[in-house]
């Protein structure tokens, strides 16, 4: 029989394709009553699966019962309870390495637009304004020189540090503790590194413990030249904080892909032109989503087959039986 599955949301049609082949899929999302669909299928359900914005909170695992295993579609899994699974004994794993390039790619990216307007340079000449008005102005902001602090110096962190080196530029590092073997300077908290450097790059994993980490004290110690960029995640920075630094000049300017709210975004950050904003599309590519989405479903086939998570969250345990010696 059908290993029965819940999707919480809609995901790729060759994803779906595939799960439909070997699971009996439930959609979650596309139930009108989901507390008397959950009554219904809760009790069998031995997976899940995310897809979209959803995730899995303890509420929602504690309806079902049977769970073994939460494949979840992303690198951060914040959205996923992972305490909670791991005193349910339900393994949860992630998609990391299969989109750290395209990540890193578009944190550079974002770096380039902010320091040198190059999002506001193209709405003028889109306005018509080059012809209309003469050149767009001489940026304060230029790459050369700049001192770059990661905040996360994980897979996508590291990725980032590899092409800063090829800009000429400086690194250094806050993490919970030091990697070891990296080659960048450490500092032991974020107002220390913010401190040191001029430019900061937020890498960092949601959740309670880096909620709004990036504050009032770390954008004052960045200072008036500093650059904010963030490709973690949104609640990492207090986007309130942000708007007053960059009102009172205290900041030069910010690139985001991510936000507190997404897709609602601080109207205080809406209409200036010394912040560029995306609307998180940090892995958006296809060939990287597809490898993201094969190695979701590469998870579940490996777990019910028999060999283990291929890339489980180190807060969930793996059963003994697929560990060496077990």
């Amino acid at each position: 029989m059908a290993i029965p599955l819940l999707l919480t949301g809609p995901s790729m049609p060759f994803v779906r394709h595939q799960l439909e082949a070997r699971f009996q899929v439930h959609d979650l999302h596309g139930a009108d009553d989901k507390a008397a669909f959950l009554e219904k299928v809760g009790p069998a359900i031995r997976a899940v699966a995310t897809a979209g914005s959803a995730g899995v909170d303890a509420a929602l695992m504690g309806r079902l019962p049977a769970l073994e295993i939460v494949a979840h579609f992303g690198v951060g899994y914040d959205p996923v309870d992972v305490n909670h699974a791991a005193g349910a004994g339900v393994v949860v794993t992630n998609t990391p390495d299969v989109l750290t390039e395209e990540v890193a790619d578009t944190a550079m990216g974002l770096l380039l637009m902010a320091v040198r307007e190059l999002s506001a340079a193209e709405r003028w000449v889109r306005a018509g304004r080059w012809e209309r008005d003469g050149a767009y102005r001489l940026t304060r902001g230029s790459l050369k020189g700049r001192r770059l602090g990661i905040f996360g110096l994980g897979r996508i962190g590291l990725a980032i540090a590899r092409r800063a080196e090829a800009f000429g530029l400086s690194i250094a590092y806050h993490n919970r503790r030091k990697v070891a073997d990296a080659p960048y300077a450490y500092h032991d908290t974020l107002v220390g590194l913010a401190a040191a450097v001029d430019t900061l790059m937020v890498v960092a994993p949601g959740g309670a413990a880096t909620r709004h980490a990036v504050n009032a004290a770390v954008l004052e110690a960045l200072g008036p030249e500093g650059v904010l960029v963030n490709i973690g995640r949104g609640t990492v920075v207090d986007e309130a904080a942000l708007v007053a630094a960059l009102e009172a000049g205290r900041l030069l300017g910010a690139g985001l892909d991510v936000f507190e709210a997404e897709p609602r975004i601080h109207p205080g950050l809406m209409t200036r032109d010394d912040v560029v904003l995306l609307p998180h599309v940090g892995s958006a590519s296809v060939p990287t989503r597809e490898a993201m989405g094969q190695l979701q479903v590469d998870n579940l086939l490996a777990w019910f087959d028999g060999r283990g998570p291929l890339t489980p969250v180190p807060e969930t345990p793996v059963p003994a039986r697929f560990t060496r010696g077990g």
